[in-house]
């Protein structure tokens, strides 16, 4: 049965309505309509061109993106700020949990979303809260319409919006692109990407150089002499890549030789050397054809834009560029040594690879439309934040700061550093205890999870597992708080450090079995905070490994106080990944002055880790072997071992030359004690120890030789001055002696009997101290007219024989102090002291020999003695003469009981 007409009248009635409503939706009418503007790229290699198509959808092409989570969606947003962005939601329901190359779609907004609502067009991860990608529609503030423009002078990582154009304007014409988009792409090889856009009107090419390599490789590029027997010689390049401090930099080199940039004794460089350095103070009229526009480090590719005139004032060095011409260009890829003090300019290291991956030339007409490159770059290592590789016995001071290159963005304001690291990676040992020295402050409350984004999961309704921490762990300077954290077999591979207050100040905790904590039995960090060593004593040998903290091309640990003269050991990655440990001896600071030693060195590794260096070896302590350098390497356990270390861009292991110097070095030693397991920088002469060295100098250089001279040379002058002058001065220098004993050990922390000099003055101090002992179990003196007993001889011999002995070992405590002082510190002061001593004890010496002329000149006259001159100078002297101390002084009492003083007669003459 048929409906009646007026129900289908009403049914198409209602159906129209819904339709009209419908379309009146997506087509009203938006100020945004039109609107075109590049997609800022913050993470995963994401590029794209959004355009507004009505009030309820836009396109996006040439989309490229690398694949998040599958919460990844489109996002929309009050502000790029860290509140406005997790304050803000989908979109659209459209997932973007896979890796996009050059696509092209539309996306329709979902029904409660609006244009008037949304100031920031986003793509954005729920699962990380990460911003991958977004463009700025308005000015939240005011709700104006203010669109994006790049600053493409602004070196930061993430470009910020500006706005300067009207409405009308931005309808009727694009917007100025983002420093990440070019006109033109070409694929070099698989991980180096040229990218450039002509500007014919300026005469002018933006080149944009795009590789995944570390942050310690350069990213070449230029052309080649239109006349040359090479393509690389005599090529006019852009030498570009990041310093230290992770700021891009591109300048200008002209190739003229296959070399590293030298400058020989003429001051001629040769080489591949910065325009500038070939004219040296003459360089007037010589321009860097170079102009840095824009650089950043984005999930391990580097990207750096730079602009170049097509014809330069620069007619000797630079090579004109015809825009419609088929022109020979060059590249490279390779490692770059920073400025030093000798070479103020970047250094490019030989490429080292095979051609077509990391160099080559090929033929470029600038003004061709090319389009080669499908898809993002994929680095095989993403993670471009500093790693910290954790260890048993060092905290980790964990402090909080500014964002700088955190890298999970949008961040807040403060963020946590590790080692004064910012956000860094973490990696840790299952079954090593991590200690977290926390002064970050009292709003910041550290805690191991396993929510990304941390600050309480709980409060987003998330569930979270929690390693360590919690609220009462929060610290300042002054009052830190200690974390003991040991990841066990149950941790996962992955975790993350924040903080329970607020979100995203941390980033990750990589979780893996046993590694050199395991196999070494002690640590230590060297100088600088950016090399480990690491050590294990066995029998007659030790097991050494040495880890930096930064990325480098090799690593080198020495032992001694610099690296002129002393023994170096370098890891180092050879261009076919295999790694190598070899041993040197350095006399100079030059690479003629690195001799190869043939160390017996054994379980030789080497690896690198994102740039990372760790190698390994195992050596005796005592070199078996004769009259050859390295026989003197000798490592004694019971000495502090002196360590240093330097890094560099590349190492070779035939034929060193100037490129093989470091780069980055300790400035100190640092003294490795291997038994106590414990390290101290290298500093100047401590105050203790100083007044230690000068109390044993007054008492074995003055008092205590003074008392001996006075009982030898002085028995001769009238009364028993003589005696008393001996007795304090002797006591006085035991006491002296003792005194400085305690302020060596209190400073030392320990009383270690390891060293010669320590056992020099222990054997002085031993001497020293008998002889009051000595002095109180005296036998009696015989009378004038009675023969001395067997026991009386032996005494007198004794206390002479023991008193000069402690002399003579304690003037060798002294010399062996000062060769100790001047091996622990290497102060300048040390040499000119031990010179001063010196001089001191020869003028003593010839002191006592005129002494000696003038005693022996007296006793000519006088009757020989039964013992001899030798013991107590005659054979009437007193009982009281005693060399290094009477033990009491009623023995002067003993001597003249009589009342009558004896009296020595010097003769007149000869």
């Amino acid at each position: 049965m048929a409906p009646p007409p007026f129900l289908l009248l009403l049914l198409l009635l209602l159906l129209s309505v819904i339709v009209a409503h419908a379309s009146g939706a997506c087509a009203r009418n938006t100020t945004l309509t039109g609107l075109e503007t590049d997609l800022v790229m913050v993470q995963h290699q994401l590029r794209g061109v959004v355009r507004i198509l009505d009030g309820c959808s836009f396109s996006v092409r040439s989309f490229d993106m690398l694949a998040g989570s599958s919460e990844v969606r489109w996002w929309g947003a009050a502000g790029v700020d860290f509140d406005s962005m997790t304050a803000g939601s989908a979109i659209s329901d459209l997932p973007l949990d896979r890796t996009y190359s050059n696509e092209s779609f539309t996306i329709r907004l979902a029904d409660d979303a609006s244009w008037d609502r949304i100031a920031v067009l986003a793509i954005w991860d729920g699962a990380t809260a990460s911003d991958f990608g977004h463009v700025v529609l308005r000015n939240a503030s005011d709700g104006g319409i203010d669109p994006p423009e790049p600053a493409t002078s602004d070196l930061s990582p993430d470009p910020s919006a500006t706005a300067n154009s009207s409405t009308e304007a931005r309808n009727t014409s694009r917007i100025p692109r983002q420093p990440t988009m070019f006109d033109n792409c070409l694929a070099l090889s698989p991980r180096y990407r040229l990218r450039w856009t002509l500007y014919p009107e300026s005469g002018s090419v933006h080149i944009g150089l795009e590789a995944a390599v570390g942050s310690e490789y350069y990213m070449a590029f230029g052309w080649a002499a239109p006349v040359s027997a090479s393509p690389m010689l005599n090529a006019d390049v852009a030498v570009a890549g990041f310093t230290e401090e992770g700021l891009p930099f591109a300048d200008d080199y002209f190739i003229t030789q296959l070399s590293e940039c030298l400058v020989n004794e003429d001051e001629k460089a040769e080489g591949v050397c910065p325009d500038t350095i070939y004219e040296g103070l003459n360089s007037v009229g010589f321009v860097n054809n170079t102009k840095l526009l824009y650089g950043h480090r984005k999930d391990g590719v580097a990207l750096i834009r730079y602009e170049r005139s097509l014809v330069s004032a620069d007619k000797k060095y630079d090579v004109a560029v015809n825009m419609t011409d088929n022109m020979t260009v060059i590249w490279a890829l390779g490692l770059i040594r920073p400025p030093d003090l000798l070479r103020p300019y970047y250094l490019p290291q030989n490429h080292g690879g095979p051609p077509e991956t990391a160099y080559g030339y090929l033929n470029l007409n600038v003004s061709q439309q090319v389009n080669d490159c499908l898809g993002p770059l994929d680095a095989e290592e993403k993670e471009d934040q500093a790693l910290i590789i954790a260890d048993g016995k060092t905290p980790l001071m964990v402090s909080s700061g500014p964002a700088i290159r955190y890298p999970n963005p949008p961040n807040p304001s403060k963020v946590l550093y590790i080692n004064k690291k910012e956000a860094p990676l973490l990696r840790v040992e299952r079954g090593v205890p991590v200690t977290f020295s926390i002064q970050a402050g009292h709003d910041v409350a550290v805690y191991i999870t396993s929510d990304p984004i941390g600050g309480n999961a709980t409060t987003r309704n998330r569930s979270e597992t929690i390693y360590a921490g919690g609220s009462q762990f929060e610290g300042v300077p002054s009052s830190p708080t200690e974390l003991v954290w040991s990841p066990d077999r149950n941790t996962p591979d992955q975790v993350y450090y924040q903080s329970l207050f607020e979100q995203k100040m941390g980033w990750k905790v990589q979780v893996v079995d046993g590694g050199l904590s395991d196999m070494y039995n002690n640590s230590v960090v060297l100088d600088d905070q950016q090399v480990t060593f690491f050590w294990t004593l066995s029998d007659g040998s030790i097991s050494i490994a040495a880890r930096s903290q930064k990325k480098s091309g090799y690593l080198a640990i020495g032992f001694g106080s610099g690296m002129i003269n002393s023994y170096v050991y370098v890891g180092w990655i050879d261009n076919n990944g295999k790694g190598h440990v070899n041993t040197y001896w350095i006399d100079g600071k030059n690479a003629m002055n690195v001799h190869e030693t043939s160390e017996d060195i054994s379980y030789l590794r080497c690896r690198s880790e994102n740039g990372i260096i760790t190698f390994e070896f195992t050596r005796p302590l005592t070199p078996s072997c004769r009259g050859k350098k390295e026989c003197k390497n000798i490592i004694d356990p019971t000495t502090p071992l002196k360590v240093i270390w330097a890094m560099g861009a590349q190492w070779s292991e035939d034929n060193l030359s100037e490129q093989n110097m470091h780069s980055l070095t300790s400035s100190r030693p640092v003294q490795v004690s291997l038994l106590r397991g414990s390290a101290e920088a290298e500093q100047d002469l401590r105050p203790v120890l100083a007044v230690h060295g000068f109390m044993m100098f007054v008492a074995w250089g003055i008092l205590l030789p003074g008392g001996i001279l006075a009982a030898r040379y002085l028995k001769h002058v009238k009364g028993d001055g003589w005696y008393q002058l001996h007795v304090y001065l002797q006591y006085s220098g035991i006491a002296i002696m003792l005194l400085g004993v305690l302020f060596a050990a209190a400073e030392l922390r320990g009383f270690y009997i390891a060293s010669v000099h320590v056992k020099f003055g222990v054997t002085a101090i031993i001497l020293a101290c008998s002889q009051p002992v000595n002095a109180y179990l005296r036998p009696k003196k015989p009378a004038d007219d009675e023969v001395a007993s067997l026991k009386r001889i032996i005494w007198e011999y004794f206390h002479v024989i023991s008193g000069r002995g402690a002399i003579i070992v304690g003037v060798a405590a002294l010399f062996s102090g000062m060769y100790n002082l001047g091996n622990r510190y290497d102060s300048e002061s040390v040499e000119g002291i031990t010179w001063a001593l010196i001089l001191w004890v020869l003028a003593g010496s010839l002191l006592i020999m005129y002494l000696e002329y003038v005693e022996v000149k007296r006793r000519r006259v006088l009757p020989n003695s039964l013992r001899g001159n030798w013991v107590l100078a005659n054979g009437k002297e007193d009982d009281s003469a005693n060399l290094l101390g009477q033990g009491q002084m009623e023995d002067n009492v003993e001597t003249h009981s009589t009342g009558v003083m004896e009296v020595q007669l010097e003769p007149l003459g000869p």
